[in-house]
């Protein structure tokens, strides 16, 4: 009877011994800081991003801008519920026995940061699949990529978010308490049941996944561009695509400095389970690391804009000498003259155009 636990109290055994110590005013300062910034940047990178929708609403940069705004949203509601939870913690002394006794805040908590860590990872792969489709299927995207296609995408996206945050809770796996006490997740210590190293397997490899989608269709793009840009002259909407594969191109790498190491921890627990050798202080430095994903996410949307890097180019060319930038480009623009006077003098529909000019003025 001694040794029995109530049900509401299954997976407070780790708040026992624990070697995993968190200073808690400097954890509480750092979570509130953390998650004011995140909030500001979320709501000026949404103000930028529906303000940029309202003008491209028919064009093709429309449906990015929709999957970026929902992206920017989501990171904002992570910061709004997870860093209130955290913070609420950290003001109770972590002390879970007196709060969360029917183990109901655990679970919201987990169910959270599954659901906010995977949802934005899903989305910068699925805007990379987007604008890989828009540059290198121009026609299907005009007629598929449709703005009730887009919504539909991110609600598929958020709802298998959802089912993989609550596939624990369906199968009566609660969530557990980390050795830190500062958060929930899937069970990290003593791993020996495989439905426990399937959760972590899971979570890591659809991130991985996620990250790896991203890096192949951003390199299509990329590459597409690269060769269009290099075969034609033409630059009707050239700019937009490159500012948005700009964009890509920072999210992917601000996803994959982030994530990358909390993902791989992830799975080293999940392979090696009771024999993994992951302290608790490398998790918890793997799970700060991925919270600043939710921070620098919004900032490529503030910084990396179009009108922002006009005046980043303008100001790098000051800095590196204008003469000898005007006379790289002028040596480029005479080269690419004299090459269309040269095409036009040996074309013969261009020719006669020339001997009939002479015949018109005279008429005049």
């Amino acid at each position: 009877m001694n040794s029995s636990k109530p049900p509401g109290l299954a997976g407070f055994g780790i708040l026992k011994n624990t070697t995993c110590h968190t200073e808690k005013k400097i954890s509480v300062f750092f979570s509130i800081i953390f998650m004011t910034v995140g909030i500001l940047s979320n709501s000026l990178a949404i103000a930028i991003l529906m303000k940029a929708y309202q003008r491209f609403r028919q064009k093709s940069k429309a449906s990015f801008l929709l999957l970026a705004s929902g992206l920017v949203i989501i990171d904002l509601f992570g910061h709004l519920i997870n860093g209130a939870i955290a913070v609420f913690v950290y003001a109770s002394d972590k002390d879970w026995i007196r709060f969360n006794q029917s183990n109901i805040l655990c679970s919201v908590f987990g169910i959270c940061m599954v659901f906010f860590g995977l949802c934005p990872l899903f989305l910068g792969s699925v805007m990379a699949v987007e604008r890989c489709i828009g540059v290198t299927k121009p026609i299907f995207h005009s007629t598929k990529m449709t703005s009730k296609h887009v919504k539909m995408m991110l609600t598929m996206v958020c709802l298998f978010a959802v089912l993989i945050a609550l596939l624990p809770i369906l199968r009566f796996r609660a969530y557990q308490i980390q050795a830190s006490r500062t958060w929930c997740f899937y069970k990290t210590e003593h791993v020996e049941d495989w439905e426990d190293r399937f959760y972590l397997l899971l979570f890591s490899c659809l991130g991985l996944l996620a990250l790896a989608i991203s890096f192949l269709c951003n390199a299509i793009t990329g590459i597409t561009l690269l060769r269009v840009k290099f075969k034609s002259q033409q630059r009707q909407g050239r700019s937009h695509h490159f500012e948005m594969i700009i964009q890509l191109l920072a999210i992917m790498c601000v996803s994959c400095i982030c994530w990358s190491p909390f993902l791989v921890t992830m799975a080293r627990i999940g392979i090696n389970a009771s024999r993994s050798k992951e302290t608790c202080e490398t998790i918890l430095f793997a799970l700060r690391m991925a919270t600043w994903n939710q921070i620098l996410d919004p900032w490529v949307y503030i910084l990396l804009r179009k009108a922002v890097l006009k005046n980043l180019y303008k100001i790098t060319r000051g800095c590196c000498g204008m003469h000898i930038i005007n006379l790289h480009m002028w040596e480029l623009s005479s080269i690419k003259n004299s090459l269309k006077v040269a095409a036009i003098s040996e074309s013969p529909v261009s020719s006669k155009q020339i001997n009939l000019q002479p015949l018109s003025s005279t008429g005049q």
